[in-house]
């Protein structure tokens, strides 16, 4: 009978520029050439290609099931820099919802981190990871995303791990996605 192989949790800080993915036959440069693991590890989700931050990497199956599953409703916080000034009174347009293609909207948070005359930045908490939501929710207000990073995934937070970089999850971390 063949031993199992230990289960093992990564959180990569991931750089733009990376497909998230473990091959791409177009030869882009993908997720799994930053990590160097023993163990065949592969990426919770996804993250567009021009987006950066917070990736959860395991070989727990069953845990990533769970964690990608819409009824659970995991909560995924990004820093968005977007196009043109948001101030406080646009604050209850943001937090009302739009309709996209693909059906309603509606962030659980938003809140403004700077603005300026050009570009603002703002917390964004979505509990669903449809495809370029945060991006296509900031363009239908009428602000385009400049830049995108993703900083909390669940319980899981980025904090001031380098671009590029991984570690392993603690063990209270790994306790936390399993009680999400």
């Amino acid at each position: 009978m063949p031993t199992r192989e230990p289960r093992r949790y990564l959180l990569l800080n991931k750089p733009a520029g990376y497909v998230t993915s473990l091959r791409d036959p177009g030869g882009r440069p993908v997720v799994g050439d930053l990590i160097h693991a023993p163990e065949r590890l592969y990426p919770v989700g996804r993250l567009d290609a021009d987006v950066e931050g917070a990736l959860l990497l395991t070989n727990d199956g069953p845990l990533t099931h769970r964690l990608l599953h819409p009824r659970y409703g995991l909560r995924r916080v990004y820093e968005a820099d977007v196009q043109g000034s948001v101030t406080g009174t646009d604050l209850a347009r943001w937090r009302a919802g739009v309709e996209l293609d693909d059906g309603p909207a509606r962030p659980l948070a938003v809140d403004i981190v700077t603005r300026g005359r050009l570009r603002s930045r703002l917390h964004l908490t979505f509990a669903e990871g449809r495809k370029h939501e945060v991006k296509r929710y900031c363009e239908a207000l009428g602000h385009r995303v400049l830049r995108l990073r993703r900083v909390a995934f669940g319980p899981i937070r980025l904090g001031n791990l380098p671009l590029g970089q991984s570690r392993d999850l603690t063990p209270a971390e790994v306790r936390a996605l399993r009680e999400v």
